[in-house]
Parts: structure tokens; sequence; C-alpha cells
């Protein structure tokens, strides 16, 4: 059996302060097979991204000083959409909460090696998909509904315009569509613009 690295590991980003933790968590995980980069600090981490580090993950400390992982963890959440867990030397309920409410994949509690660590991060990747695969088939639905809405305001235009019936608007429609070789959502906001533009045009 090959123990060769896989061709794409997991890459993680691994946000501590301890130099200790930091140096022997990262030997560990780079060991399992994974892809580890560093920060000491919120800033230096923050740099990082700015720069173009784009992890698979975060791991990051929750108390640090000058600025708290909690902060950076939003800003992965909101701004890099990159999934993290939380790494805590607290396990009380308020601390958890915090971390949860910010969007944590998981929460470890130190001490804690990397046998604890890999369960964590394969779980917190699975859940991270998950919701990724949940956001896309939400903006395709809307994508869906919007087009739906615009289509039947389109109709309805058309109907008025050539006094049609409303199959007879809608089977217009799309034959237009199919001899401009154009989706019908797309032709149905072309025609409530154009709509839109002879209503809004000054009169003379």
């Amino acid at each position: 059996m090959s123990n060769a690295p896989p061709a794409n590991p997991v890459h993680l980003l691994l946000v501590d302060d301890d130099r200790l933790i930091l140096a022997t968590l990262a030997s560990g995980l780079r060991d399992a097979g994974y892809q580890v980069s560093t920060a000491e600090s919120v800033d230096d981490a923050e740099a990082m991204l700015t720069s173009g580090l784009r992890p698979d993950m975060a791991i990051v400390d929750m108390r640090m000083p000058r600025r708290d992982g909690l902060e950076l963890a939003q800003r992965l959440r909101d701004l890099d959409h990159i999934p993290f867990l939380m790494l805590s030397a607290y396990s009380d309920a308020q601390t958890v909460e915090r971390a949860s409410g910010l969007g944590a994949m998981g929460y470890l509690v130190k001490p804690l090696d990397v046998a604890q660590i890999r369960p964590a991060v394969e779980a917190g990747l699975r859940r991270a998909r998950e919701l990724d695969e949940l956001r896309q088939t939400r903006t395709q639905l809307q994508k869906a509904l919007d087009g739906d809405r615009d289509i039947n305001v389109a109709t309805g235009i058309t109907m008025v315009q050539y006094r049609l019936q409303r199959a007879a608007a809608f089977e217009l429609l799309r034959a237009s569509s199919r001899s401009q070789r154009r989706k019908l959502a797309e032709l149905a906001r072309e025609v409530i613009q154009t709509c839109d533009s002879l209503h809004n045009s000054p009169k003379k």
C-alpha cells in the first residue's frame, strides 16, 4: 500500500498565539497529510487572507491578545466564506454558544492532539460542503422563481399589447425566444424593461 500524500491535500490555516501549540499541532497535522499555514495573531491571519490565501478550513484560537479569534471568525464567515473550527481552553456553555453563533463548524478544547482534530476537521468540511450545496440550491430556486415571475409579467404585457388570451400571449413569447435562440426568462426581462422605458419616457 502506498503512503504517498494525496495529490490535493486539505489546506488548513492554524491560528494561535501560543507558539509551542502552533508548532506542535502544525507538525502533527502535516504528518497526517494536511497542508498547513500558520499565523500567530489575527493580524497575521488577515494579512495572509488579504494576500490571497484560501485554505479549505481555519482552526482559530478563541482567546488571543489584542484581537480575539471571534473577530477573525466573523471575517472568515462574512468576507472570505471559509469554514472554521474554534479552539479554546474554555468549554463553558457561554463560550461555546458564542462560537456556534458565529457559525463555527466545531469547537475543540485544549489540551488536544492531532488524533482529536482530524475527525473534527473532516466532519466540519462535510458540513460546510452540505451547507454550500444548500445555499446553491436556494440560489437556483430563487433564480427560477424570479424567472417565472418575469415570464408572468411579460405574458401580461403581451396580452395587453396584442389583445391576446393568456395562452396565446405565452406561446408568442415562447416562439420569439426560440426564434432568437434566447432563454424565455431573458426575453421576458427585456419585454418588461422595454415597457418600463416607454412608460417612464417624457411625454411630448
